[in-house]
């Protein structure tokens, strides 16, 4: 947990200078593939996801020390080797529990999120799960388990594979030459993402893409097919624990409204976006049709709008970098507070990106939230030890904050209610 929070320090630095970088660089290239409300989005989703994952909110049924404890038939030495097979078998892991999300209609909702932006690029790829709280796919790392290898290889090469898949979600790389043949390429990854009907759950390998060509998942890109990104029933929303949880909702919903018991049980098991026939028939849900004529979600906003949601983004990287670096300090159950919090606040400020006019509300509570922490310890979680004004600063950006949101929904959003083609929006 601390380690992971200390890893990341130095990684999300460097994840969002290269989603700037390819920012500019599509802008220099006249091919600017970053949409800004997007990437806002993306990043915000990026810090819902590690803040989950430094909590340590999830189960696993069946953990991999358990595995190694009872089933290990040999045991590696720890050379270079053993992380050679680590990252093989994960690998592998990665392909069959990706195979599942793509699927299967209740493990879609963990994966939506990655597949929601209408663009592809490298901030998408900070697009993860945060519904995911029982971990159910552990015994596929058996193969690792039956050799031995050691439940701390493992834990040091479970973020490098996971850090290994950013930089293919890119359109400004074309196809690799001989790389095609071994790794997952940006190629590939385009075509894992597009929503073509060719494309449609191909490609799920994460770095080796041999394993779609063994299991018969894999699709090359066709100069004829440019890929659309998406899904084919869209979000709508900047809001990334929405997104989480809006195919989950859904199901709930389904099963609900249907009145077959048959049905009611099996929608959870069904491939994905099967619904029962009674549900589909009275409550129709938009699905794209066409990938070459659909209006990619963007509600209107101005500049100013844009500035402030920079400003609250900026200002949550802030709150995030302070809860990693010092969550051995914060200890629990302040940690889990922190965390609370900083979900509050992308909830907040992601509506307010949505032009929802619930965003006062849902802002209110999270500054008054802030207000209220600052108070009861006297503090923020111990930072005026190094910032002695810091929680005057944070009062004024509470009340601060609560004003300006109180603008847009009272006056800015009242102006004009319409949305704009994505493609003249930065």
């Amino acid at each position: 947990m601390e380690t992971y929070g200390k890893i990341l320090l130095i990684a999300m630095p460097a994840f969002l200078l290269l989603v700037l970088f390819e920012k500019w660089y599509g802008w220099y290239k006249g091919r600017d593939t970053v949409r800004g409300m997007d990437m806002l989005s993306s990043l915000s989703s990026g810090v819902t996801n590690v803040t989950k994952d430094v909590l340590g909110i999830s189960l696993s049924i069946i953990t991999y020390e358990w595995l190694v404890r009872n089933i290990a038939v040999y045991h590696v030495q720890s050379t270079v080797w053993t992380y050679i097979i680590a990252f093989i078998v994960l690998d592998f892991s990665g392909y069959w529990v990706h195979r599942v999300d793509h699927k299967i209609n209740f493990f879609w909702n963990s994966h939506i999120v990655h597949h929601s932006s209408e663009e592809f690029n490298l901030a998408c790829a900070l697009r993860q799960s945060i519904s995911v709280f029982v971990q159910l796919f552990t015994f596929l790392l058996i193969p690792a388990a039956l050799l031995g290898v050691p439940a701390q290889v493992i834990a040091i090469v479970a973020p490098i594979h996971l850090f290994a898949q950013f930089w293919y979600h890119t359109r400004h790389i074309n196809k690799m030459g001989v790389l095609e043949k071994i790794l997952v390429t940006p190629s590939h990854h385009r075509v894992h993402h597009a929503i073509n009907p060719e494309y449609i759950d191909k490609n799920l390998s994460q770095i080796f893409i041999f394993w779609d060509k063994i299991f018969g998942t894999f699709q090359e890109e066709l100069p004829d097919k440019p890929p659309v990104y998406g899904i084919t029933r869209p979000v709508r929303t900047w809001n990334p624990i929405k997104i989480n949880f809006v195919h989950l909702w859904l199901l709930i919903k389904d099963a609900w409204r249907t009145k077959r018991w048959k049905d009611k049980l099996r929608i959870w098991f069904m491939p994905t976006g099967w619904r029962p026939a009674d549900v589909e028939e009275k409550y129709p849900l938009f699905k794209i049709k066409d990938v070459y004529n659909f209006e990619k979600y963007n509600p209107l906003h101005n500049s100013i709008l844009y500035a402030w949601a920079w400003f609250q983004t900026i200002v949550l990287l802030l709150l995030i970098s302070y809860l990693f670096a010092n969550i051995a300090d914060i200890g629990s159950p302040g940690m889990f507070i922190y965390g609370g919090f900083i979900f509050l606040y992308i909830y907040a400020y992601t509506e307010l990106m949505d032009r929802n006019s619930y965003a006062l509300i849902w802002e209110l509570f999270k500054n008054i939230t802030g207000i209220a922490i600052v108070y009861y310890l006297g503090d923020w979680f111990g930072a005026s030890a190094y910032f002695s004004w810091l929680n005057t600063v944070l009062i004024l950006y509470f009340i601060a904050s609560s004003l300006i949101t109180a603008w847009f929904v009272s006056f800015e959003f009242r102006k004009n209610s319409k949305t704009i083609p994505a493609n003249i929006v930065a």
